[in-house]
């Protein structure tokens, strides 16, 4: 059970119904993370700026590729939300988690992630010199700060031990 409730939406502030109302326009639903988040707005749009670095990042890299590179920081931080999150993205998008072919280009967005959380001062040279290599400065800025951002969204689940959302039972690992 989470260490921390999720926002009563009748009994909420203004400020925190019109984020919640918000958020709900912009993305059409509200999880659990969000919903929990949102007793700091301020935290809430911090953590929404993913969405913003997603774009930035687009089209140089594409969704299924954003999806592996969220997945492997995911499962290297072990949240299980998070994990789902990205299973579910891919499954919708008729791809099985399961049984991925990865293109060289998402193996190495993948060990890129996985490396990040694994040690971060510790990056691998061989992972640079590919990335350097595909990706010009902005976008690895951009890359790099959404990793942040997806770590910290990780972290965010684990330690306060958000709730499951119900709708990611059915992509859950081994469900």
């Amino acid at each position: 059970m989470s260490h921390i409730p999720q926002i009563d939406y009748e009994t909420a502030s203004a400020e925190i119904r019109e984020a919640h109302d918000e958020e709900v326009k912009i993305r059409g639903r509200m999880t659990n993370m969000k919903r929990t988040l949102l007793h700091s707005p301020a935290a809430h749009r911090i953590y929404a700026e993913w969405f913003t670095l997603r774009a930035e990042l687009n089209p140089a890299v594409n969704d299924r590729e954003i999806w592996i590179f969220s997945h492997a920081i995911s499962k290297a931080s072990k949240s299980k939300i998070a994990i789902t999150f990205f299973r579910r993205a891919l499954i919708n998008a008729g791809f099985d988690p399961d049984a991925l072919t990865l293109s060289d280009n998402e193996q190495l967005l993948a060990r890129f992630g996985t490396a990040i959380v694994a040690d971060s001062n510790a990056i691998p040279a061989e992972i640079w010199e590919a990335l350097k290599g595909r990706y010009p400065a902005k976008v690895l800025v951009d890359l790099v700060a959404f990793a942040g951002i997806m770590l910290a969204t990780a972290v965010f689940n684990n330690v306060v031990d958000v709730d499951f959302d119900p709708e990611l039972e059915a992509f859950a690992e081994h469900s």
